[in-house]
């Protein structure tokens, strides 16, 4: 498959919503493995979400766009803030996952934030998600040790299934 790595526009907020949702959230989530439909119940973004990270100044949604079908397969969120650049949300297609999608949205968010003049890239992952830690180790990406605490009773960051949710800041410097 080829794709294209574009900016996303606000017109393309429900696509990427349902792509997001899709792959971290409710039992279709389970067909890849980036699910978090086990620590998480209820939404992980909604469209005006969306629509507002594409609107916000230094913040850009890139998707990868299927040059055959026009779909978005896959999205990431980056954010510049100062000399570093927050990565959120990278998202694959589940039916599409293990085809190497992933390693290239974070190889093109890497050229965006040295593009912003940003020293490192940066991210926040739910810590029981060894595995999806130990893949962005694979690509460069160190454990600070720093943590943040979930935002438990915030809706708008899912429906916890467990009591012990918190993220580590997972960086890499470029």
């Amino acid at each position: 498959m080829n794709w294209e790595f574009i900016q996303a526009t606000a017109d393309q907020a429900k696509d990427i919503n349902d792509l997001v949702n899709s792959a971290y959230r409710g039992e279709g989530s389970k067909r890849g493995w980036t699910t978090e439909a086990d620590l998480l119940g209820g939404q992980r973004i909604d469209s005006e979400g969306i629509r507002h990270l594409i609107s916000k100044d230094n913040s850009v949604i890139l998707v990868a766009e299927n040059e055959k079908s026009g779909a978005i397969d896959g999205c990431v969120h980056l954010e510049k803030q100062e000399e570093k650049c927050y990565l959120g949300m990278l998202t694959v297609n589940p039916t599409l996952q293990g085809r190497g999608l992933g390693a290239m949205l974070l190889e093109e968010s890497e050229a965006f934030a040295q593009f912003w003049d940003c020293g490192s890239i940066y991210m926040t992952v739910i810590a029981q998600r060894t595995e999806l830690i130990s893949w962005y180790e694979k690509h460069g990406y160190v454990n600070t040790g720093e943590k943040k605490p979930f935002p438990y009773g915030d809706e708008k960051f899912g429906l916890p299934k467990v009591d012990d949710l918190q993220f580590v800041i997972l960086q890499k410097k470029i």
